[in-house]
């Protein structure tokens, strides 16, 4: 009995001594080890994977440069600083890396903020009316049993004031990369776009657009997004593991910029 594996992403040829070795492996037709292994980089690699074609120079220096800009958002994100916690409480490592994953793929700045905002995309592409309306009236969650429904716009910050400086150099340089309209008219309606969603841009909203200027579904870009997210979620995990008495959250307390004072007694009865 011979067992048939069906799958357009990878197809092997065995070993002749042994039928569960692989001699040879092809992804998308492409020999990976006869021929790719040593000559593509990894962004190359993982775009074939997804995409079960090679892609241009320009999609591989654009996809790099989102993977750079969103590799590590910092202690303070929500998943570095799961992952960080299960480095200085002694998790496994895996456990820190599945600490993030599952912090990160929410709605809030998440992979699913990135699937969610790469339907506003899909619906409304650069016609800044559509997408006033879809800001006004978004769609409802499709999966109510597992997500909750958006409190926010997706692709940007309901805590933000002002679009921060990163956010805004990440989008200035995917837009010199991006040989289609997405990324430019992200950049010149960006303010009217924060007016009618009443909050900044944030990096979920660039890497959507990113994502979609370069061709890829939003479950696509769901799942890449996760994965380019986890080097830094790793590396400060990594940190934590090995300083876990210097976590640099609240080791002497909070300090008050704008402290108003001492609350005056009250005069009610």
């Amino acid at each position: 009995m011979t067992e048939t594996i069906s799958t357009k992403i990878w197809h092997e040829d065995p070993e002749p001594d042994n039928p569960f070795a692989a001699r040879t492996c092809y992804c998308s037709g492409f020999d990976v080890y006869g021929d790719l292994l040593g000559r593509i980089s990894w962004m190359q690699y993982l775009w074939l994977l997804i995409r079960l074609e090679p892609p241009s120079t320009q999609q591989v220096r654009m996809l790099e440069a989102l993977a750079v800009g969103i590799a590590n958002p910092g202690p303070r994100e929500p998943s570095v600083h799961a992952a960080m916690s299960a480095g200085a409480g002694g998790s496994t490592r895996a456990s820190a890396l599945m600490a993030a994953l599952a912090v990160g793929a929410g709605n809030l700045g998440g992979a699913r903020d990135v699937f969610a905002a790469m339907q506003s995309w899909a619906a409304c592409g650069t016609d800044l009316e559509a997408w006033r309306e879809r800001l006004r009236n978004p769609p409802v969650e499709e999966r109510t049993d597992v997500w909750p429904d958006f409190e926010h716009s997706p692709g940007f910050d309901p805590n933000g004031a002002t679009c921060p400086t990163p956010v805004r150099q990440l989008l200035n340089c995917l837009t010199a990369l991006d040989e289609g309209p997405v990324l430019g008219w992200l950049g010149t309606s960006r303010e009217a776009l924060e007016s009618e969603a009443e909050a900044p841009l944030a990096f979920s909203g660039v890497a959507a657009a990113a994502l979609h200027a370069l061709g890829f579904t939003p479950e696509q870009g769901e799942m890449l997004y996760l994965l380019l997210r986890l080097p830094g979620a790793a590396a400060h995990a990594l940190e934590q593991e090995m300083n876990w008495a210097k976590f640099p959250f609240f080791g002497t307390g909070l300090t008050l910029t704008d402290d108003p004072g001492p609350t005056p007694p009250s005069t009610v009865p």
